[in-house]
């Protein structure tokens, strides 16, 4: 069977352009005229790459690349951006929307098979052995930060076998972990980054994140909440000023299957084991 490229552009000559182009390296052309059709198309026709327009007449080639990334049964099928915008911004964007390539035109025969090749070759990989290694996110304090962190982390849970529940879980967790080591490591200081380590293997998610403050004991956090009395801190809390709250490290560790500090107490690490694919 052919491979089959998915074409998406409103300019009918653009289209058929990409279409004959295509079809003369022996892929099939699928050939759509706007962007509210996409998913749809994807899902009944399995593409093994999409090429996609950025200037649509009814959702943007970005949010339609978006919502095929975000979504764990089409995360998988390579896009393409194809477009004349070719500044660093809207480059930039595809980057952060999960393109896997951005084709300016004009381009030539070779640069568009080129980034074809590219984007079928990083699926097959992906497809064969699955997703592993390491990365590391340093992100500015802030709250607003974590949680574009937080989405970005989702897309990569994405491509593991965690269910919807564990991926909500481990979102979850992520959040408080990553709330106490901006409120309590940092105090609220914006220009100490925190660190966001995301590890997968072939049996777990592990997620390590870590503040630049002097850290704490996790063996006495008196004014936060334990399984053993979830209310007791409350008091404490009260006595020492500090506003209502204690639950998170609890809540985190009832979310994932393992929670545990380093000894300096500024480094957590969270693992969420899954069976190997």
């Amino acid at each position: 069977m052919p491979r089959t490229v998915l074409i998406v552009d409103d300019e009918r000559d653009s289209n058929d352009i990409l279409a004959s182009l295509v079809q003369a390296r022996g892929f099939e052309p699928v050939q759509l005229f706007s962007g509210s059709e996409v998913a749809a198309s994807v899902r009944a026709q399995t593409p093994d790459v999409v090429l996609l327009d950025l200037m649509l007449p009814d959702i943007d080639g970005f949010s339609v690349c978006e919502q095929l990334k975000r979504d764990r049964e089409t995360n998988l099928i390579p896009v393409i951006m194809v477009t004349a915008l070719n500044d660093q911004a809207h480059r930039l964007n595809g980057v952060r929307v999960g393109a896997n390539g951005y084709l300016a035109k004009p381009f030539t025969f070779d640069q568009l098979f080129t980034v074809i090749d590219q984007a079928i070759a990083w699926r097959d990989e992906h497809s064969n052995k699955g997703t592993k290694g390491e990365i590391t996110f340093d992100i500015r304090g802030e709250v607003a930060f974590l949680q574009q962190t937080n989405d970005l982390l989702a897309d990569l849970y994405a491509h593991t076998p965690l269910t919807e529940r564990q991926v909500k879980d481990l979102k979850q967790a992520v959040l408080e972990m990553g709330g106490n080591a901006i409120e309590w490591g940092h105090r609220k200081d914006p220009e100490k980054p925190v660190r966001i380590t995301y590890r997968i293997d072939p049996t777990s998610v592990t997620l390590i994140i870590r503040d630049q403050g002097p850290g704490f004991n996790p063996r006495n956090i008196p004014h936060a909440a334990s399984e053993e009395d979830p209310i007791g801190h409350l008091d404490v809390r009260n006595e020492q000023g500090i506003r209502e709250g204690g639950f998170g490290i609890m809540l985190a560790k009832g979310l994932v299957d393992e929670h545990r500090y380093n000894l300096a107490g500024n480094e957590v690490t969270l693992i969420k084991r899954f069976d190997p694919l």
